[in-house]
């Protein structure tokens, strides 16, 4: 991954009155990076996207694009920003040629690199036989692609996504994550999106903002191997009751998951293992599994967003 930085984000604060929306929201976002952004409906989500792309004022702190200041030099910055948002800013009654000829003037692009630029868009995304017809009769999944042409047109250093794949077919969704990863080898890219799974088939990282505040920001390698070192799976082949599990010394509790399979939590520094082998060997338990706990990012995402844990 290049280290160059394309988006820089410091001690952003917005205010609507004497509510806070988004609190000291600070990270950066590399070149050849997809970062995946979450966050509960109302988490600030939305608005920090919005001063990012300009469409709202920071009430404090700075957002530079490709070493830009949105503030300072809004049209630079701008110019090296895409965006595709929720629901795409399309023009039924054009043919995707025409659509992309007129983004491309609405970005300044000099008349003699408006063919090439629409012709690399089309490539891109997967838009070559398209061309002439009407955007209004393409399907959902190829008016997304065309959004996401109209974003990528004047080739700009970020792109920031906003739901791209809701409303597409299992096919549809598979292909707009390829063209996603695709992208993300030479942009940065933002992907905002409510769909777990799909942050963890294209994100490189995630961040999640809850209450206003960053609370979570990890490498998606490093996620699932991010041990709890207090919490252990287990599975049997006879399985013990719940109480017979608690009762062994060192376990402060169980969650039966399956028939046979249990996650407990232990208390720090005891010998609850060592007990829970010796129960096992002599209850004829039939101990087949014995592994720490690993977090997934639902379960990371629901701890973060329902109070259990404060911080990162």
């Amino acid at each position: 991954m290049n280290s160059e930085t394309l988006i820089s984000i410091n001690e952003v604060y917005r205010y609507y009155g004497h509510y806070c929306a988004v609190n000291n929201v600070s990270f950066t976002v590399a070149r050849g990076e997809v970062l995946g952004f979450l966050g509960l409906n109302g988490a600030g989500k939305s608005t920090t996207m919005q001063i990012i792309s300009g469409v709202l004022t920071a009430s404090s702190g700075s957002v530079s694009i490709a070493g830009f200041d949105i503030m300072d030099a809004p049209r630079q910055a701008k110019s090296q920003l895409g965006f595709l948002p929720e629901q795409p800013p399309l023009y039924n009654d054009l043919t995707v040629d025409e659509y992309l000829d007129y983004a491309a003037r609405l970005r300044g692009l000099d008349r003699k690199n408006i063919k090439p630029a629409i012709d690399m868009s089309k490539r891109r995304c997967g838009l070559q036989d398209v061309g002439s017809r009407l955007i209004n009769n393409l399907s959902k999944g190829f008016q997304q692609r065309v959004g996401i042409a109209q974003a990528i047109i004047h080739t700009p250093a970020v792109i920031i996504l906003d739901e791209p794949t809701i409303g597409l077919d299992p096919v549809q969704i598979r292909e707009i994550r390829e063209l996603i990863k695709e992208l993300g080898r030479d942009h940065s890219v933002i992907l905002s999106t409510h769909i777990l799974p799909e942050v963890q088939a294209i994100c490189d990282r995630v961040l999640v903002i809850h209450e206003g505040r960053l609370v979570f920001d990890q490498q998606m390698k490093n996620l699932n191997e991010e041990k709890q070192d207090n919490f252990i799976n287990l599975a049997f082949r006879q399985s013990p009751a719940p109480d017979a599990l608690e009762n062994i010394d060192g376990i402060k509790g169980v969650e039966q998951i399956s028939e046979r399979r249990f996650r407990v939590e232990l208390n720090a520094g005891s010998m609850a293992l060592d007990n829970l082998v010796r129960d096992s060997v002599a209850n004829g338990w039939g101990l087949i599994e014995m592994s720490p706990q690993t977090d997934s990012l639902e379960e990371t995402f629901m701890r973060l967003t329902t109070g259990a844990r404060e911080s990162a």
